[in-house]
């Protein structure tokens, strides 16, 4: 029994002293080691998706390129236990260590040994942290840089894989194990503001995933991805890590919810695969991405906003439980069961390296849930690194010598390494949404600013106007009071002066001579004419005033004439926008009607479609709106004659590509229509309407549209010139991926229909095969919606209907295509169908390809002849049991068949 716990504990007489000292050992590693026996540890959450797998190679991606990388294989032995001290006393080791060679001698017996070389020894003195830089460190360094890593541990039970591992170091920090160091390198090195860190924490116990985090989650299933390969755990918790105390907490609760059963050979012995995931994603500087507009020129909103880059990467640490013999572990009832699943996955886990090892081309990742988690440690994109752990005893040197050969087959695995750099286009989304809402806040701002400047320069000029006609007003009035009252006080002092002078003239009249009166005569004009001047001077003044004035006015009535030129023009806008809105309010009503009246005519026609079909079954239809007599098909002419008169095909055309999706499909459902009616059909096409519904089908997401669509498409494709024209513009190609993804029963039926209609023209049959035409028919089969098998079968009737006329022509002689394709179970199956719209167009279906002799082998094998006897007999349409007849009589291969079966038929 071993002596190892878990909880890191140790009996007295463990330490062993018989064996030399190394250089980088010490006793307090030695004794720590010692107290270990059981391998345990954490688990990973949902994988990210990896391009590697267990079986495959190194290859060139969109995203860079692989790097090879051998998986590194360590060694470590664990020193006797006090059982094996009294026990194997008298015995030597099983094992010699050679750690400056990197070598492992197993002795045989005591005369020969085998030797064995790993990339690191481990002696049973090495310390936890010799262990974890040599082993892990360079793995955690990385998964820093971006790759993705693994670190597993294996070997037999009661080694010491948990210790190497799992160690937590509560009682002494130099016995922490791999997942606490790497876990502290990590959060050392990553900016918390910048970078993430989540960690996901499983066991696989009895081929069931269960959650530590979370023991109700008892059951995870795992994922895998369709198209690469990679698997994922999607139902497990993920926890995001910020410090180290938090991490160590998470360890705890996982380790409280591990199995561990006690064994002969352990104590605690762990009867689960542990696994821990520690995703990392970390922002890588001065790697931004340039976006560039269409023409290749960089615009300068994509310098100001570059989106940056994230490296993503995990780190997958995985405690395997110990293999084990059940005569030695004495393991027995429900730990017997434990046992036996522990050894069959890891003997899964040993198949799969050897198939690598091998270069084998099967790998059998999926014989176990071990090894489809692990896909990605062994032949993958992880950088994996592996450590055995072996023990001294002879007794075991069996299971010492299985894990080392396990260790040996490991080291051949190449790994290709590869680092996955995403753009973090949500932060640019962020940021760039931040600046819209800033841009449009000073957009407003700005906005709003400039209609109050032009309120307040509006105002300020109102009153400055008024305020200048005030000022000139007054000053006009002021000028002219002081013009009149120096003229009344010029005029009065003339008169004074002039009396004066009278009086003084008359009183020197006597002694004044002649010559003095007229001197004083002439002066006295000369200042009445001065006076005069200075008059006139004070009225051009006043003039100029008034003309001033004058201009101020007309400036005014200039300025509100352009404003009420302005708001006349903004009245004739409101009234242009009004009259569009009401036009185009008066053809979205006259869609909605024509819509109408086309769905309850469509409706009509589809009651009764299964009466008409039998007597048109080679005949190309419409699915979308049927040809019909009486007063429907009247009033939809008309309707149809009023459309085009009133708004014309090209703006039914135009509405097709309006932002409104209830427009759209209006306007689709009218092309539907007129595309039923040959005279439309050319009209149709030159205007471009069959590009534009080809691009509604390509660009729409709405399941109305794509079955109108297809329908429109159908109506078209009745005309032998447009089915080389859809041909051309890869309309088979639209069609089948809407079948793919189209669940509708009506939907699948337009689509049907279209392509039955193609499959009526043997010039385009092998395009239509090529571009998966047959395989989309063959699809549409799953929605079991007797219209939409109707349309398939209409179909291949028509496919093996031109493939006769080849055959007849001798331009084709090879096997149907119908039947190299896997067409015939199905055709067989409904030959017989209860629905006679299937039935009859299956049955001419058979007898066209029962005509050439070449398809019979097929046919008698695949059941067919036996369709055909039965069709010759009670189908209820003369030309195809006619057909039938004639095909079963006049083919040499169904008549031997038919003698040897000793049917009597002739």
């Amino acid at each position: 029994m071993s002596t190892a716990y878990r909880n890191g504990t140790l009996p007295k007489g463990a330490l062993k002293v018989d064996r030399p000292l190394s250089m980088n050992s010490s006793t307090k590693a030695s004794a720590s080691f010692k107290s270990k026996t059981a391998g345990h540890t954490p688990v990973s959450g949902p994988r990210r998706k990896s391009t590697g797998s267990v079986g495959n190679s190194a290859a060139n991606t969109k995203d860079g390129t692989y790097v090879s990388g051998r998986v590194r294989v360590a060694v470590r032995l664990r020193p006797r236990n006090a059982e094996e001290m009294v026990s194997d006393a008298d015995f030597a080791d099983c094992v010699e260590l050679q750690p400056e060679l990197k070598r492992l001698k197993l002795r045989r017996n005591n005369w020969d040994s085998d030797t064995y070389e790993f990339d690191e020894v481990l002696t049973e003195f090495a310390s936890q942290k010799r262990v974890y830089e040599v082993v892990a460190k360079p793995v955690v360094e990385s998964v820093l840089d971006g790759y993705n890593g693994t670190v597993m541990a294996y070997g037999q039970t009661g080694t010491g894989k948990t210790y190497t591992l799992g160690r937590l170091g509560e009682e002494d920090t130099a016995d922490r194990g791999i997942m606490v160091r790497a876990m502290e390198d990590i959060l050392s090195e990553i900016t918390p503001e910048k970078d993430s860190i989540s960690v996901s924490y499983f066991q696989l116990y009895m081929e069931s995933i269960q959650d530590l985090l979370d023991p109700v989650n008892d059951n995870i299933s795992i994922v895998e991805d369709p198209k690469t390969g990679d698997v994922s755990l999607p139902g497990a918790t993920t926890v995001d890590i910020r410090d180290q105390k938090s991490f160590l907490e998470l360890l705890r609760v996982g380790e409280a919810h591990r199995f561990a059963a006690n064994t002969q050979l352990n104590t605690e012995s762990s009867r689960s695969h542990a696994m821990l995931m520690v995703h990392v994603e970390r922002s890588v500087k001065g790697r931004d991405s340039v976006i560039s507009s269409e023409n290749g020129s960089t615009s300068h909103t994509a310098k100001a906003f570059k989106p940056p880059v994230v490296r993503k990467s995990k780190l997958v640490v995985v405690d395997l439980a110990g293999s084990e013999r059940i005569d030695k572990s004495g393991s027995e009832a429900h730990t017997l069961e434990e046992a036996k699943s522990i050894n069959l996955s890891l003997s899964a886990l040993g198949k799969c390296i050897n198939a690598l090892a091998e270069n084998s081309a099967h790998v059998p990742v999926r014989d176990s849930k071990l090894t489809r988690l692990l896909r990605d440690s062994f032949g993958g994109t992880a950088r994996t690194s592996l450590v055995i752990t072996i023990g001294p005893s002879p007794r075991h040197r069996g299971e010492t010598a299985s894990t080392i050969m396990f260790g040996q087959r490991a080291m051949k695995v190449e790994n290709m390494l590869k680092i996955k750099e995403e753009f973090d286009y949500k932060s640019l989304s962020r940021r760039l949404e931040m600046q819209l809402d800033k841009q449009i806040a000073e957009h407003e701002r700005q906005q709003k600013g400039f209609k109050d400047d032009i309120e307040r320069i509006a105002q300020e000029a109102q009153v400055r106007i008024a305020e200048a006609e005030k000022g000139y007003a007054e000053a006009l009035e002021r000028e002219r009071l002081q013009y009149q009252s120096d003229y009344m006080d010029a005029i009065s002092k003339l008169e004074e002066q002039w009396a004066a002078n009278k009086q003084k003239h008359e009183n020197e009249k006597a002694k004044s001579s002649v010559l003095s009166a007229s001197m004083e005569v002439a002066e006295l004009k000369k200042l009445f004419e001065n006076e005069t001047i200075s008059r006139k001077a004070a009225e051009e003044e006043i003039d100029n005033l008034k003309n001033q004035l004058a201009q101020w006015k007309r400036s005014e009535a200039a300025g509100n004439s352009e404003i009420l030129k302005l708001r006349k023009m903004l009245e004739d806008e409101k009234c242009q926008k009004a009259k569009l809105e009401e036009e185009i309010a008066v053809l979205q009503s006259q869609l909605l009607q024509l819509s109408f009246e086309a769905d309850e005519t469509r409706r009509n026609l589809d009651r009764g479609e299964t009466e008409k079909l039998p007597g048109t079954l080679d005949s190309p239809i419409p699915p979308f709106m049927h040809q019909h007599l009486g007063d429907s098909g009247v009033g939809e002419k008309a309707s149809m004659a009023k459309l085009f008169e009133q708004v014309g095909l090209q703006k039914i055309l135009s509405l097709l590509e309006s932002e409104d999706a209830d427009v759209q499909i209006h306007a689709v459902k009218v092309v539907a229509n007129l595309a039923a009616e040959e005279a439309n059909q050319e009209r149709i096409v030159k205007a471009g309407g069959l590009k534009s519904l080809l691009t509604l089908l390509r660009s729409s997401n709405d399941e109305t549209i794509h079955r109108v669509a297809a329908g429109a498409i159908a109506n078209l494709a009745m005309n032998e010139s447009n089915q080389e024209l859809i041909m051309s513009q890869g309309g088979i190609s639209l069609l089948s991926v809407t079948a793919a993804k189209a669940e509708d029963p009506q939907t699948l039926r337009m689509v049907a229909g279209a392509i039955a209609n193609l499959c009526g023209n043997e010039k385009l049959q092998p395009k239509l095969r090529a571009e998966g035409g047959v395989k989309a028919l063959q699809g549409m089969v799953r929605s079991r919606h007797p219209d939409v098998l109707a349309q398939v079968a209409r179909g291949i009737a028509n496919f093996a209907k031109c493939e006769s006329r080849a055959y007849t022509q001798g331009s084709k002689t090879g096997k149907s295509l119908l039947i190299e394709d896997g067409t015939l179970p199905w055709i067989v199956q409904n030959a017989n169908n209860e629905a006679s719209p299937i039935r009859r167009h299956i049955e001419l279906a058979l007898c066209h390809l029962a005509q050439h002799e070449v398809n019979a082998k097929d046919m008698i094998k695949g059941g067919a002849l036996w369709e055909l006897v039965r069709i010759s007999r009670d189908c209820s349409r003369d030309d195809i049991r006619t057909l039938a007849y004639r095909t079963l009589t006049s083919s040499p291969s169904f008549q031997a068949e038919l003698k040897r079966l000793r049917i009597d038929y002739g």
